[in-house]
């Protein structure tokens, strides 16, 4: 009876539904394009195998150090599991605000007899599902590579695989009920307020904490333990009990240990929070999340008001600050500025695009900025050029990201509207080249930032600095015109979400080919500028192939794309 009661229930109605909806989806794509599917199989094949690589041969380098190896690798995934917690919280308040109070799906069931503790019972299991992949991504090849080093026995893995599932529960309910506080009260004054002090405050705690220590020569040659105790002293706070990512950890760590007694306890830790937690989001959030639901779709317009984002109504027409701002470039048109300002308000009212993007170069700013702490102990330029090359990798690659996810679709989301460009005197291919310009500047400048900040904190020459700027300003440009090419040539008009445009094959196409451009750009800017060989001739070629190849992969598209343009047909 009971079997027949849950088969029934809304709750699994949903779930039921939308796995069949997706796995229809996915047997379509398969039939449709075949390219598609065999590029996304060798990206994920070839990352998997990348990833358990390196992690192996890290790991096995370290565990060639007797006493330490085993130190070090156990504060590494006490650190590392801290991190990707923190990262999961934040992922999770980001896809739950979205899912619960701007998710189309979630509109329409409010409006059906369906009982809202249903409704965010299913929304919370789609937020952290999409936002624990990744994480799943990330740890499978170094928990695989973890396991070989160490000699596990066959149960670590499905032991380890439980207590994963344990784990991503709690960082799912915090994100979900902070996402309700925050769509709650986001737009009273004082919650704002409140909201950016505290990010100040601990950003400021943190670049005030988070300080390197210098270790003393006689410390380093007499006393190994001591100074590797002082090296890590500020990744002592992943050693807090009541964390989550510890328990996780010592269970782990435990498990492969073979100490079952205490691994066993951990796992008991995570179990019982998991259930407890996770038991209140599913019996109590529903109703305070029906309240915040209501009071979020009451509201007019954004929670956030800033004045010059806001078009301000004025002797009948559409007056504000950033009218007059843009008057300020008379050199361009006016149907070109009133173009830059509807993408400008467009991004701004979607909380979840800007809140994305600051929190990823955010996150990078961060790290750059600490960047200071410990500059002193990088004295050779080898270290120096290849900390440089692994800042602008990181910075380029959260450039791909952004360009991907929201360059990308933006001539797919005019949709229907199309045709009303199509037949205004400004035409569809200078709507385009409207758009990757703007995006273009709009990135550069925290591209650029970032770069020329990271370069003066590791104390390199004006020239590197200027060299470093160039190659961003490049990269920048290049990630665009892919983007903005790519989403003319593969457009989707008939979906308004962006994140379902970029799962498509053009957005999947744009991803992969961004990231196969910044590894080899990077490639050959590192053996050709860094000194691997003593040839200088090699230096020139390198950048001139640098230059060459950004050239293809980032104007081809897009001229390909104006030309399609001609012929388009709505």
């Amino acid at each position: 009876m009971s079997e027949i009661i849950f088969k029934n229930s809304p709750l699994w109605l949903l779930v039921r539904v939308n796995a069949v909806s997706s796995w229809r989806k996915l047997l379509a794509t398969r039939k449709q394009s075949r390219l598609l599917t065999s590029l996304i199989g060798s990206f994920i094949v070839g990352y998997l195998v990348l990833s358990f690589v390196l992690f192996y041969h890290g790991l096995l380098f370290m565990a060639k150090f007797p006493g330490l190896g085993a130190v070090l690798t156990e504060r590494l995934m006490f650190v590392l599991f801290a991190f990707l917690f923190a990262l999961l919280l934040l992922s999770n308040l980001v896809i739950s605000y979205t899912n619960l109070f701007r998710n189309r799906e979630t509109a329409f069931l409010l409006t059906l007899p369906v009982p809202a503790q249903t409704i965010f019972r299913w929304k919370f299991i789609e937020s952290t599902m999409l936002a624990s992949w990744a994480f799943l991504f990330l740890i499978a090849p170094l928990l695989a590579a973890f396991g070989l080093v160490r000699g596990v026995p066959w149960h670590f893995y499905l032991v380890t695989l439980v207590l994963i599932g344990l784990f991503i529960v709690l960082p799912g309910v915090i994100g979900a009920a902070l996402a309700i506080v925050i769509g709650r009260f986001l737009d009273r004054r004082n919650f704002q307020i409140a909201i950016v002090g505290t990010a100040v405050a601990l950003l400021a705690f943190a670049s005030f904490w988070w300080k390197t220590q210098a270790v003393d020569d006689d410390l380093l040659d007499k006393r190994t333990l001591e100074a590797l105790d002082q090296l890590l002293a500020k990744t002592r706070f992943t050693m807090f009990p009541f964390l989550p990512s510890y328990w996780l950890s010592s269970a782990v760590l435990q498990w492969a240990e073979g100490i079952f007694r205490g691994a066993g306890f951990f796992a008991a830790v995570l179990l019982s929070n998991t259930l407890f937690f996770g038991g209140i989001a599913f019996t109590q959030f529903g109703n305070i999340f029906y309240d915040t639901a209501s009071a979020v779709q009451s509201r007019a317009g954004s929670a956030f008001k800033i004045n010059f984002l806001r078009a301000q109504k004025t002797s009948g027409h559409s007056a504000g600050q950033l009218e007059k701002i843009s008057a300020r470039f008379f050199w361009l048109d006016r149907d070109t500025r009133a173009l830059a300002i509807k993408d400008i308000r467009m991004f701004w009212r979607d909380t979840t695009q800007w809140g994305q993007s600051v929190m990823l170069f955010g996150l990078l700013g961060v790290y750059i900025i600490n960047l200071r702490n410990f500059t002193h102990e990088l004295t050779s330029p080898f270290w120096v050029n290849l900390v440089a090359y692994l800042n602008l990798g990181a910075c380029s690659l959260n450039l791909a990201t952004l360009t991907t996810r929201f360059v990308f679709p933006q001539f797919s989301l005019e949709g229907h509207r199309l045709w009303i460009i199509g037949m205004s005197p400004m035409g569809l291919a200078r709507v385009v080249k409207v758009k990757y310009w703007l995006a273009s500047f709009a990135s550069l400048l925290a591209t650029l930032s970032l770069i020329t900040l990271s370069c003066w904190l590791l104390k390199m020459t004006w020239d590197r600095i200027a060299f470093f700027g160039a190659v961003v300003v490049v990269m920048t440009f290049a990630l665009n015109g892919l983007a903005t090419g790519l989403g003319v040539l593969y457009p989707n008009l008939k979906e308004t979400n962006p994140g379902k445009i970029v799962s498509g094959f053009g957005g999947t196409l744009c991803l992969v080919l961004s990231s196969v451009y910044i590894f080899a750009s990077i490639g050959l800017l590192v053996f050709g500028t860094m000194g691997l060989h003593g040839h200088a001739s090699w230096a020139i070629e390198s950048i001139v192939g640098f230059v060459s190849v950004s050239f293809a992969i980032g104007w081809l598209p897009l001229k390909y794309g104006l030309r399609q343009l001609k012929n388009f047909e709505v």
